[in-house]
């Protein structure tokens, strides 16, 4: 069985690193709100060794259409968390979507 993975790409102040990684850490804000689902697999949350400021997540669901179907059931939670979390980061890009076989 497939999964379906989105990717993100985080620059943020390291003065803020361990709030950072207490709201995107595999049992953090962020992973707390996706078990919602139960189709949310897990997250991953990767450090830039060479860039102190540099973060990537991952996030694995079963499949794109149970993430849209937890963001359309969740949006509320979802956007009040993103809103919450916008102070710890200076930019945020989404590096794509892919879906294993």
């Amino acid at each position: 069985m497939g999964s379906y993975a989105i990717m993100w790409e985080f620059m943020i102040e390291p003065a803020l690193s361990d709030e950072f990684e207490q709201a995107y850490h595999p049992e953090g804000e962020w992973a707390e709100l996706f078990r919602c689902s139960p189709d949310y697999i897990k997250t991953e949350l990767l450090h830039d060794t060479d860039h102190p400021e540099r973060y990537i997540t991952i996030d694995y669901w079963r499949s794109q259409s149970a993430f849209a179907a937890f963001k359309q059931a969740y949006h509320k939670e979802y956007d009040s968390l993103d809103r919450k979390c916008q102070r710890l980061t200076l930019s945020e890009s989404h590096l794509g979507s892919y879906q294993s076989s």
